[in-house]
């Protein structure tokens, strides 16, 4: 099989991008691929669900009092809207921690919105707006649970990151992985897309209470996932429970949806030159092949099938497709 996205302008393919798609089963067997299953990419934030798993297990989530909420933000890559600000900054309350010990950096927020908001008030982002600060909340929320120091929390030696590393390699079955940095500091794993798929659909499998407590978590609260006009978001809220989804840098998508007849299934993409704009395209077009959505959900998600490409004053100048071919 094949999975490519086309971009067409004014009716003509214009670009194309080629994805690579695994999907994995129950039983740990591949039940549909394009490209090379074992192909490797950095998990990037696919791995976020996991990494609040980590805090849950430990207790570390009831010990601060994080509300459902808060714990969905930690598997989130948020837009830095007010909901997603508010929600850290309440973490980071929680914890007694000053917003200084945040280590993922700053950069503008991803609602156009809020960017233009703050501009207005010629107010800068802080570390809040990051789509990482839920997730880096509930690393200082782990730190402070095992009694470490919080500083150097994002340092591959720093016993948040053992931890949390060694539950990817218990879910994932892989015990030897390269592991670099990702865009927020954290260590971000190298797998391939058959293990990213192992561990979504591990994510909704009922084996592992604390993942079992994740998915239930961020099906609730879609919202704190990503934010407005996001796939994430739209695609878990579509679903009703059945299913979510979780976007990474550099085109990386990991899903994981329950079936009637085939159980859970975790899937994997990875569009290989890192273009986002591919992503949801893609992942409706491997969805719909495997016939995995009902007429509801496909209506609810039909504009992330074939999404409009708008030029500078938001005209619709084409679309960006995605098809499976044989």
């Amino acid at each position: 099989m094949h999975l490519r996205c086309s971009v067409t302008r004014g009716g003509y393919r214009e670009s194309e991008h080629v994805v690579l798609a695994v999907v994995v089963d129950g039983d740990g067997r591949v039940a549909f691929s394009a490209g090379d299953p074992q192909h490797p990419t950095f998990a990037r934030s696919t791995l976020k669900p996991f990494q609040a798993a980590a805090s849950l297990k430990a207790g570390a989530v009831d010990s601060a009092e994080f509300s459902d909420q808060e714990v969905a933000l930690m598997c989130g890559s948020h837009n830095g809207e007010d909901i997603h600000t508010r929600t850290a900054k309440s973490m980071m309350d929680k914890l007694g921690f000053p917003i200084n010990l945040y280590e993922c950096g700053i950069h503008e927020p991803y609602d156009p919105a809020v960017k233009r908001h703050l501009a207005e008030r010629g107010a800068k982002p802080s570390p809040l707006h990051v789509n990482c600060s839920g997730k880096h909340a509930g690393m200082l929320c782990l730190a402070k649970h095992l009694k470490v120091p919080p500083e150097g929390y994002t340092n591959p030696g720093h016993p948040v990151q053992q931890l949390i590393l060694d539950d990817v390699r218990s879910y994932s079955g892989v015990k030897d992985f390269p592991v670099a940095v990702d865009g927020c500091n954290a260590p971000t794993p190298l797998l391939s897309l058959f293990s990213i798929a192992v561990l979504y659909q591990k994510l909704g499998s009922l084996r592992f209470p604390e993942l079992d407590k994740i998915y239930e978590i961020m099906t609730k609260h879609p919202y704190l996932i990503a934010g407005r006009r996001r796939f994430d978001t739209e695609f878990i809220a579509a679903m009703k429970g059945r299913a979510i989804a979780k976007v990474g840098g550099e085109g990386v998508q990991g899903v994981c949806i329950r079936t009637k007849h085939n159980g859970t299934l975790g899937l994997a993409i990875k569009v290989l030159d890192g273009h986002q704009r591919a992503l949801s395209a893609a992942t409706m077009a491997v969805l719909n092949h495997l016939e995995l959505l009902d007429n509801a959900e496909q209506t609810a998600l039909e504009s992330h099938r074939r999404i409009p490409l708008l030029n500078n004053s938001d005209i619709q100048i084409g679309d960006i497709t995605a098809e499976v071919h044989t």
